[in-house]
């Protein structure tokens, strides 16, 4: 018979084995959700690939992870609180042997993405069609292109009629005619393009990989070969100078549906590949007139004696799109008739005697590029001409651009140089020198401007521009003069810089851009004769070590080193003391440059994910006083931060609460933006939506706080996040916000895996919340009450806190939750929108009244989200009739396919399907 102590020993042994268990459990489970973020990694990757789309295996395992996190937290739950040991031991081991089989089950997936059926083309940013002649023509080319007798067609026409703007249009609607095409191939020819570069564009518009080492014969073979198997093809060549053979670039001979496209300047071009020829024409009179008078404004026509030189003036424009939307937005504005008089006399001028169309247009150009009259603005619009042909140029690069010219001198903020630059840049819009990109962000130049500017820059002021034509050589030392002022090379992925090469001659030269070629190293002394140089980019480029001679630039004031990822050693930065912006992110230095603490004009340093500096030394961050913008991303800084007074942008990461608390007092007025981890690296679960944020990782606040200690938050914190924090009670009487006591900005609080916390916060702070917008509470496991009462002072009477733009809350896995906030609160929240629980078997009560609904003013409520449906049965909410009000929503059959309706209630069932 089994004695008392046998049984004692035998449960205390299953006890130690269950705990070393679930320990194993829990490793294993962090490994697998290290492998989740990886590949969550690649996922947002793919999102930017338009025609790839996520295996459906690997989201039915995202799921998997997902579902195995929250099993996890409730087995914490049982182990701590169940005596039947061997249901639970069981399944600990049976989660375990799940987990270990997911490791097994990603590393059998073949890739994460798969092609998207759907996708046969890229869509391209387009503008509106003007005049009825442009939309005749548009509707003529769709008709030829759905007629399968006609596999050729060229559209042709003088530079700047809007041959490619038709095209577009064209190129987006096909892309909705998937039944007729399997796939829509868009190439910008121009004029220098060679066979090898127009075979690259289209590789990889038909996702195929060519080698650079194949012979242009092999590479054709590959290109036809792809091609045949994608079926009925169009293929539109825009912008083509000159005779190509098909043969050459490996493109099949249109047949069986397919269809080839050209536009081009030249008749002789269309004859050649044999189109039907479509010419495309300028705008008649009135429409012409009609579009200049839109652009330039029609008051223009109120004034005495304007009409008739307005109309002489747009006629000078000889019905081109381009140049009457230009000429007439440089004249916006202009009532004196003296200054139209001019206009026209300067116009006549210029293209009188011309023969070329081209040419006519460039002159056209040319008067409104001359009315900028202000050096600055044509030099920043010169400034443009350095990217290349039809690139969307980030707004953000062209203003660090102008400001190391010091087109932004005498501003004493990064907002007002911010200003100033948007400024040029409405101004340069304003009048059609620049063009929207395809995102909010970005830029472009037509390429009859660019080819103006172009012009302008082979005389003065002198630049040398061969940025992405493929080149893989340097230019020839006769093109390095000693007159040229800006070079721009980038985006040439094959460059290579020869090892016994010597330094271009270039003793005015102000801008180097190199950005984007795959450089793997720079002599020495490549550097040395370029003493002017200012702005120099060697972003993303394999150079494992930084030339010595950049050590000789005392000039300098950017140095841009962005995802450098080969990039190990550097030199001294000690004589850089003219340095105004620095940029290592994602470099693989090991350690950060000599002299950096003499950088003292550094005004942006930015040195995230830097794998091998985990720290910042001291003593370099106090002596760059200037500092206005630091992001050091996830690398550990210390507390005098704070000291820096003129800091507009903070990102970094402290240790403890001990250097948080530290940076808080040493503020005085804190950063716009800043975005602050405290203790471990974060796991990104949460979006930082808000500028002003703070999140608190892996803290353990019980042991580190106390009454005389308390957590510093800066009292503009707008977002607040605590993740797998050791944290009891009550969580915002852990914290005091300075200068003044009050968290009045605060607009979002996400807590994640704190298991020891059972309240979020009281009434009287949740009263100072009125930008409150958003609670997120998951996974914590001693959660009773969100919000609750903070003395039992007038128990009786209802406390109503009023939320004026509070939209969403979300509660899952909080397995202790009684009540969202305690039984006399009342939530009045008129902006409510969505609320989101999950897996809280405790909760009774919703505190929320719907006043939306009852008087039909307008709803924002979007979406109630309950799991398990149980869940839904059983909440009682203040409002007697707030379910009533809800039960039409509960089995609409629209749901799946109306997501356009003003309001959805979500209900899952046990089994996680939706009703």
């Amino acid at each position: 018979m089994e004695t008392l102590a046998n049984k004692i020993s035998t449960h205390l042994e299953n006890h130690i084995n269950l705990d070393q268990n679930f320990v194993r459990l829990k490793r294993k489970l962090e490994e697998l959700n290290g492998v989740k973020e990886d590949v969550g990694s690649s996922i947002r990757r793919l999102e930017m690939k338009p025609r790839k789309k996520l295996k459906t295996e690997v989201a039915v395992w995202l799921q998997n992870v997902e579902r195995i996190n929250g099993e996890v937290q409730n087995l914490e739950e049982q182990v701590r609180g169940s005596n039947i040991l061997s249901r639970i031991g069981n399944k600990i081991l049976e989660t375990t042997k799940e987990i270990e089989d997911l490791f097994q089950k990603v590393k059998s997936f073949d890739g994460l993405d798969i092609d998207d059926a759907r996708w046969i083309g890229q869509a391209l940013s387009t503008t509106k069609l003007i005049g009825q002649v442009a939309v005749e023509l548009m509707n003529k080319v769709w008709a030829h292109l759905m007629d399968n007798g006609v596999l050729r067609i060229g559209v042709w026409g003088m530079g700047g009629v809007g041959k490619t703007t038709i095209m577009k249009l064209i190129n987006n609607q096909l892309l909705k005619e998937n039944a007729k095409f399997n796939i829509v191939i868009w190439i910008t020819v121009s004029k220098e393009t060679r066979i090898k570069i127009l075979q690259n564009r289209i590789a990889r518009a038909i996702d195929v990989s060519l080698s650079e080492d194949d012979d242009a014969t092999k590479r054709a073979g590959i290109i036809h070969e792809t091609m045949t198997q994608k079926g009925r093809y169009v293929l539109i060549l825009d912008d083509v100078w000159d005779k190509l053979s098909l043969e050459e670039i490996g493109v099949p001979e249109p047949c069986d549906g397919s269809k080839l496209v050209v536009t081009t300047r030249s008749l002789d071009v269309c004859s050649y590949f044999g189109c039907l020829e479509i010419r495309m024409r300028t705008l008649p009179k009135q429409d012409a007139l009609n579009l200049f008078l839109e652009k330039v404004g029609r008051d223009v026509l109120t004034y005495e004696g304007l009409p008739p030189i307005v109309e002489s003036v747009s006629e000078k424009c000889g019905g081109l799109p381009l140049a009457i939307v230009t000429v007439a937005s440089s004249m916006k504005g202009v009532s004196d008739i003296h200054e139209w008089r001019n206009a026209f006399n300067e116009l006549n001028k210029q293209v009188k005697g011309e023969n070329g169309m081209d040419e006519k247009v460039l002159q056209q150009l040319m008067f409104s590029y001359n009315r900028l009259e202000d050096e600055t603005l044509k030099h920043c619009f010169l400034c443009c001409a350095l990217y290349p042909k039809d690139y969307d140029i980030s707004i953000y690069e062209l203003f660090e651009l102008w400001t190391s010219e010091g087109f932004m001198e005498g501003m004493d903020s990064s907002q007002a140089e911010l200003d100033r630059a948007h400024t040029i840049l409405n101004k340069l819009e304003n009048n059609c020198l620049l063009e929207k990109g395809a995102l909010q962000c970005e830029v472009k130049l037509h390429d009859l401007v660019r080819n103006m500017a172009l012009r302008i820059t082979s005389e003065n002021p002198r630049f040398l521009v061969r940025a992405g034509v493929e080149l893989k050589e340097l230019p020839g030392a006769e093109q390095w003069s000693e007159d040229l002022e800006k070079v721009s090379l980038m985006d040439n992925w094959g460059l290579q810089i020869p090892p016994h090469i010597s330094s271009p001659n270039c003793p005015i030269l102000t801008t180097l851009l190199l950005s984007g070629c795959f450089i793997k190293s720079i002599p020495d002394c490549f550097f040395q004769q370029m003493p002017a140089l200012k702005f120099l980019d060697l972003s993303m480029t394999a150079l494992k070590s930084l030339s010595n001679s950049v050590s000789g630039l005392k000039n300098l004031t950017v140095l841009l080193l962005f995802a450098c990822r080969s990039l190990e050693k550097v030199p001294s930065f000690s004589k850089l003391k003219a340095l105004w912006d620095l940029d290592l992110s994602r470099a693989n230095i090991k350690n950060l440059p000599y002299g950096m603490n003499r950088l003292v004009n550094l005004r942006t340093l930015k040195l995230a994910n830097i794998k091998n500096v985990t720290k910042i030394p001291n003593g370099i961050l106090p002596n760059l006083s200037s500092l206005r913008h630091l992001d050091v991303g996830r690398t550990l800084v210390e507390g005098h931060v704070g000291a820096l007074r003129k800091l507009e942008y903070f990102s970094g990461r402290f240790y403890d609460v001990e250097e948080l608390n530290k940076y808080v007092e040493a503020l005085d007025e804190g950063p716009r933006i800043y975005n602050i981890s405290v203790g471990r690296e974060s796991s990104d679960w949460k979006l930082k939506l808000y500028p002003k944020y703070i999140g608190l990782i892996g803290l353990d606040i019980i042991k580190d706080v106390n009454a005389d200690h308390m957590i510093k938050l800066p009292c503009d914190v707008d977002q607040l996040s605590v993740e797998d924090c050791k944290v009891c009670g009550t969580l915002f009487s852990w914290f005091i916000s300075m200068p003044h006591p009050s968290f009045s900005s605060l607009c979002q609080i996400d807590i994640y895996n704190c298991q020891k916390l059972k309240k979020l916060l009281s009434f009287d702070v949740l009263k100072e919340l009125q930008k409150l917008q958003q609670i997120d509470v998951s996974f914590c496991g001693a959660m009773e009450e969100i919000i609750a009462s903070d003395s039992e002072e007038g128990i009786g009477t209802t406390i109503q806190v009023v939320l004026p733009e509070f939209y969403c809350l979300r509660l899952k896995n909080l397995p202790e939750l009684k009540s969202i906030c305690s039984a006399d609160g009342v939530m009045v929240c008129d902006s409510l929108g969505e609320i989101h629980i999950n897996q809280c078997p405790k909760l009774k009560r919703m505190p929320f009244t719907l006043s939306q609904l009852l008087d039909n003013s307008e709803q924002s409520l979007r979406m109630i989200h309950i799991h398990p449906k149980k869940l839904w049965e059983s909440l009682e909410w203040d409002q007697p009739n707030a379910k009533s009000l809800l039960q039409p929503f509960l089995y609409d059959s629209d749901y799946d396919t109306d997501y356009d309706s003003d309001f959805h209630l979500l209900i899952e069932t046990e089994d996680g399907s939706d009703q």
